[in-house]
């Protein structure tokens, strides 16, 4: 009779297994469950239980997953190549706004994807591999705050969505995007009020630009230490407003956006 610590470990080894394997990883665990359903020990009749919950919450996710692909599959059809587009840091005092446009495998299912407001840390960085990994293509699109300073947040914003368009290979002939269309693009688009929860094209361009910029900022927290960077991403928390306060703005922030700090 196998010891419980194994068993143990062996269902923890099963379930942390690569997310792209679900099929495979919900085979093991109803094979876990058939190996040890009629052990009536506390501690495995606890595991087999954690089994049964962990393929109803495989299920629960995949079902969310392929919610988020209504639109894709909707223009499959018409479009071969269809890419999600979104922005991260239009709010921020400091730092660039970048843009992402990706464009995935049709039918490709992800676990796990979702705005990436709504993911940890570990969680963006562990999808924003998987997604350049699958990804069709994917493009990156910046404008940094002098950009942002001279000619406006909105302008910048669309230039940086359009330059990530445009750098796709293969190119996009239709767009998803989040909220609203973007100017000077002669491609069919469907902008998506909350796309970034809805399509998971979006959802995962919405990662690639986050994982893209807190990297950059967290580049910018080793030079400019005393504005904490590393954890409010340029964003005006309390503490990142004192500090321009007493230390003036440094080379990333924007003027435009500091006005009444300084």
């Amino acid at each position: 009779m196998d010891k419980i610590s194994d068993i143990k470990a062996k269902y923890k080894e099963i379930i942390n297994r690569d997310i792209m394997a679900y099929d495979s990883t919900k085979e093991e665990l109803y094979s876990f469950i058939d190996e040890y359903s009629s052990d009536e020990r506390s501690g495995v009749i606890s595991q087999v239980k954690a089994a049964k919950k962990k393929i109803e919450a495989i299920d629960a996710e995949l079902l969310r997953v392929r919610g988020m692909m209504s639109f894709e599959e909707k223009y499959g059809d018409e479009y071969q190549y269809i890419c999600g587009v979104d922005e991260v840091g239009r709010g921020p005092l400091a730092g660039p706004i970048v843009t992402a446009a990706v464009i995935l495998p049709k039918g490709l299912i992800i676990p796990y994807v979702n705005d990436s407001k709504q993911l940890s840390e570990k969680k963006r960085e562990e999808l924003y591999e998987i997604i350049k990994k699958e990804a069709v293509s994917y493009s990156i699109g910046i404008r940094t705050e002098k950009d942002i300073d001279t000619i406006g947040i909105a302008p910048a914003d669309s230039e940086a969505m359009r330059d990530s368009v445009l750098g796709l290979s293969p190119a996009a002939d239709m767009i998803l995007v989040d909220a609203f269309a973007i100017p000077g693009l002669d491609i069919k688009q469907v902008p998506i009020i909350k796309g970034d929860t809805k399509s998971i094209s979006i959802a995962a361009a919405s990662i690639i630009a986050k994982v893209t910029r807190d990297r950059m900022m967290n580049e910018y927290a080793e030079k400019y230490p005393e504005y904490g960077f590393e954890s409010n991403k340029g964003y005006g928390s309390a503490v990142h407003i004192e500090a321009i306060k007493k230390y003036g703005p440094c080379e990333i922030h924007r003027r435009s956006f500091i006005k009444n700090f300084v």
